[in-house]
């Protein structure tokens, strides 16, 4: 099922009336809405929409759109979420970890944190064992690790980029 992304931050400057509301409501919940399909849900034209939907692409509101894969169909069936700490004391630690634990095909997430924790890398794999060549081979070789904790997936009890609009 596509994903829509909405940037939140922009919301402040561009000021959304009803019919952007009902727009962006609507592609949240199915994004793959064809242009008369959505126009109809909303109850306007296709064209209004259309022209709605770049204004709040041009603004930034809306981002784009993406197919959301079931990893697990494809046989990743290990997820891991490593909260990672840098040695701080070298003045590009943070600026290096990131450059490289972006080359790192298993992690499809990076996250930066203010606090204890200064990274959390999402990892999928395909078994422990792969799992473990992976953490081994490219996780523990990141630059400026001062510690590394694990945390192993066991379900995701909710999962949702839709914002109440």
């Amino acid at each position: 099922m596509p994903c829509l992304f909405l940037k939140n931050a922009i919301l402040v400057n561009f000021m959304l009336d009803d019919l952007d509301r009902r727009i962006l409501r609507h592609l949240q919940a199915e994004p793959s809405l064809s242009g008369a399909e959505l126009a109809e849900r909303c109850r306007s034209t296709q064209g209004v929409c259309g022209r709605r939907i770049e204004k709040m692409q041009a603004a930034g509101i809306i981002e784009g759109q993406e197919a959301v894969i079931d990893w697990t169909a494809l046989g990743y069936a290990v997820e891991v979420s490593l909260r990672v700490t840098l040695d701080k004391t070298q003045a590009r630690a943070f600026d290096e970890f990131t450059e490289a634990a972006r080359e790192v095909g298993e992690v499809i997430e990076l996250q930066t944190f203010l606090g204890r924790v200064d990274v959390r890398l999402s990892v999928l794999a395909q078994d422990m064992s792969h799992y473990q060549q992976v953490y081994r081979d490219r996780i523990l070789t990141l630059p400026h690790i001062a510690d590394i904790e694990a945390l192993m997936h066991i379900a995701r009890v909710k999962q949702d980029e839709a914002l109440p609009i």
